[in-house]
């Protein structure tokens, strides 16, 4: 299953294999910019320019399903939402700080605020849930590690702001996708900028990116309506899907590795296996 929002005004879960809609949700606000699933899918949330993160639980015989829990507190757009686990989200945001919740409360635990400009992406560890990376629009990446409620380590090395970031599967490295027409690779234990992929033929900014299973591709989804494959270690584009009809604006890669998801604003999702 995976789950899509649009400016249309509504969150959808879908059957990845027969494309079937599982459950439509409306929003109270069309002008969302992020959703997420919850890691054993009881929940998803999404938020935009509302400020406000909301939470729907999936197991529920409501028709529609309803919101449980909004969470207000941030005072700018939300950027990017990520479940820790289903009593736990964190939130980036245009107001610069990124914010851990309790969902059931419905209440914020933690503000982390470091960054000099908005907070667009966060990404966490997949094999320590207390550590999590955040890229912004000051062109730098932050480590943060929620057991000490700060930053522990800022990467920079990008030109202009950073879109997106994600964890490399075994939580030592991460990628991240600028405009500056650059992905980067950062080793949190160098504390270093390993690689970048960048080509002088691209010449727009990346909005989203995400490994491979095993971690030896990086796909990142582009404003000139391309999704590239890089080889992470060669740092060569090994392959270009020409995939949409306007920018993509989100992509993932399924939790087995098998396919490879991209959404655009020609308002297609794409799965490619």
């Amino acid at each position: 299953h995976l789950v899509s929002a649009s400016q249309d005004g509504k969150l959808l879960v879908w059957d990845g294999l027969s494309t079937n809609k599982i459950h439509a949700i409306p929003l109270r606000s069309s002008w969302v910019m992020t959703c997420a699933y919850s890691p054993s899918g009881g929940f998803v949330a999404c938020g935009g320019l509302d400020n406000i993160c909301s939470v729907y639980p999936l197991r529920t015989r409501d028709v529609p399903i309803r919101v449980c829990r909004e969470l207000n507190f941030h005072t700018g757009y939300l950027s990017c939402c990520r479940f820790l686990n289903e009593q736990r989200i964190i939130t980036s945001s245009g107001d610069m700080t990124c914010l851990l919740w309790d969902v059931d409360a419905g209440t914020k635990i933690q503000e982390f605020s470091d960054h000099n400009g908005d907070v667009m992406s966060v990404s966490i560890s997949p094999v320590d849930k207390n550590l999590f990376v955040s890229g912004a629009c000051d062109a730098v990446a932050k480590l943060w590690d929620i057991r000490l409620g700060k930053c522990v380590q800022t990467f920079a090395g990008h030109e202009s702001d950073i879109n997106a970031v994600s964890f490399f599967p075994n939580g030592n490295a991460f990628a991240t996708g600028s405009d500056d027409a650059s992905c980067r690779l950062f080793d949190l234990r160098a504390d270093r900028e390993l690689m970048q992929y960048s080509m002088d033929s691209i010449m727009c900014g990346i909005t989203s990116v995400a490994f491979s299973a095993s971690g030896r591709f990086l796909f990142a989804g582009y404003d000139d309506f391309n999704c590239n494959a890089w080889d992470t270690l060669r740092g060569e584009c090994v392959y270009q899907l020409p995939a949409h009809d306007n920018r993509v604006s989100c992509l993932g890669v399924s939790s087995d590795g098998m396919a490879l998801c991209t959404g655009s604003w020609d308002s297609l999702l794409k799965i490619w296996a």
